[in-house]
């Protein structure tokens, strides 16, 4: 499958007559149509909603464009609550999933009537007695321990993850809330990360259907809503297929008509929590050649880094690239695309085969439109860069400014130090 840029070299030399690369840049179009296909393909659930996980792409124009096609927050901050209540988002708008929780957090979240996804069974003592008591309506979030296979495949390793409650902890937690006088219960679980797989949702539904069954017979609680979380990943390099997220909602339906309507759990809402399926296409980072060395290896230095998209150097993860303009080009030369990093990680692509690179073209790396600019640091001194929307109407607007000197220096006092 060939990977194409929602943006065209022409396009890319206007916006530089404003704005300098490196920067983020956004599909607006892209986003709302992906949006409208999720809701579209769960729309046979009456309760269903999307909760976009925040952390994927903190952007509060990001943000308003995904409530406006009817999606909800998914929030693991302190900063990611006040950002949503900014926003408009309030009461069950809002999904806080976090971990190892301040107790601040809570209170704020509580205070916002949020849906608060519990990862510990500590957490509801904790709770009840930094918030001032136990909100009426509690989701919780099952770790079922183990390995998680789809077919004869292992996606994850649930056993070494930190989050959640045990199967134990999952039904004595469900009693002790019923007691304490929620009114409204949730189950969640995240069970494997970007997987290009339609049968990554149905099979985890199956698993938390059956787990809710369960916990009615146990406890007497009726779920009230399921949330499947993420991890409906997207395809980073160019041979991998899409996933279809009409099939996957066919599969998670074909699993609750087995065995959620059966035992009178018909009317259970479906949440989703996705980032990278919701984002990630959307979004590419715009940069260029700046330098040329040929030592042991061909490289091309950009003029952006691993402090603009963290991933190739954190997980040696693949991000497709393409040379603007060379797209017909053969790819005939092999190159390590870096950044300037103090760092010999601070790679883009590891042995490239590109269409051969000239100092100032522009290249997009693509597939950074969630976990991009959101892993972003300031390591060297570096300064993270614009966001930009291409809107639908194609003009171009700045979301998020670059950050200068001075807000590099702004957590210091220097006149503290120089006395």
């Amino acid at each position: 499958m060939e990977k194409k840029t929602f943006v065209t070299l022409e396009k890319l030399k206007e916006i530089d007559k404003t704005y300098p690369t490196p920067y983020h840049l956004y599909d607006e179009k892209g986003i709302r149509e992906n949006a409208l296909r999720l809701r579209d393909a769960f729309s046979w659930n009456k309760g269903f909603k999307e909760y976009f996980a925040v952390k994927a792409t903190p952007n509060p124009f990001i943000l308003n464009i995904l409530k406006e096609c009817g999606c909800g927050v998914d929030c693991s901050s302190m900063t990611e609550l006040m950002m949503s209540d900014k926003l408009g988002f309030h009461g069950d708008d809002i999904m806080f999933s976090s971990n190892d929780t301040p107790a601040e957090e809570f209170v704020y979240a509580k205070k916002l009537d949020a849906q608060i996804n519990l990862d510990d069974i500590s957490h509801i003592d904790f709770i009840e007695k930094q918030a001032g008591g136990i909100p009426e309506k509690i989701c919780c979030r099952y770790n079922p321990g183990g390995t998680f296979k789809i077919s004869t495949t292992i996606m994850d390793n649930p056993g070494e993850a930190k989050y959640g409650f045990t199967h134990d902890q999952l039904i004595e937690g469900y009693k002790r809330l019923k007691d304490m006088g929620v009114k409204k219960f949730g189950l969640h679980s995240f069970l494997a990360s970007n997987t290009v797989s339609n049968e990554y949702y149905p099979t985890l539904a199956k698993i938390l259907f059956e787990t809710a069954v369960e916990v009615k017979e146990k406890t007497g609680v009726e779920i009230s809503f399921i949330n499947l979380s993420g991890g409906v990943g997207i395809p980073y390099t160019p041979d991998q297929e899409p996933n279809d997220i009409y099939i996957i909602a066919e599969g998670v339906k074909k699993a609750f008509e087995e065995i959620l309507i059966p035992a009178g759990l018909g009317d259970v809402a479906i949440y989703t929590e996705l980032g990278r399926y919701m984002l990630g296409p959307y979004g590419c980072l715009v940069t260029k050649a700046i330098h040329q060395k040929h030592t042991h290896k061909d490289y091309v230095g950009l003029d952006a880094c691993a402090v603009n998209l963290m991933r190739p150097a954190m997980y040696g993860a693949y991000h497709h690239i393409t040379v603007m303009g060379k797209e017909d080009m053969p790819h005939d030369h092999k190159y390590d695309i870096t950044g300037s990093l103090c760092e010999n990680n601070d790679k883009f692509a590891i042995d490239r085969m590109l269409p051969e690179i000239d100092t100032g073209d522009f290249i997009v790396i693509h597939d950074t439109g969630a976990h991009g600019f959101a892993m972003g640091y300031n390591y060297n001194g570096k300064l993270k860069s614009a966001e930009l929307l291409l809107k639908e109407n194609g003009e171009v607007q700045m979301i998020r400014r670059a950050e200068t000197p001075a807000d590099y220096f702004a957590t210091f006092d220097f006149c503290d130090i120089l006395k």
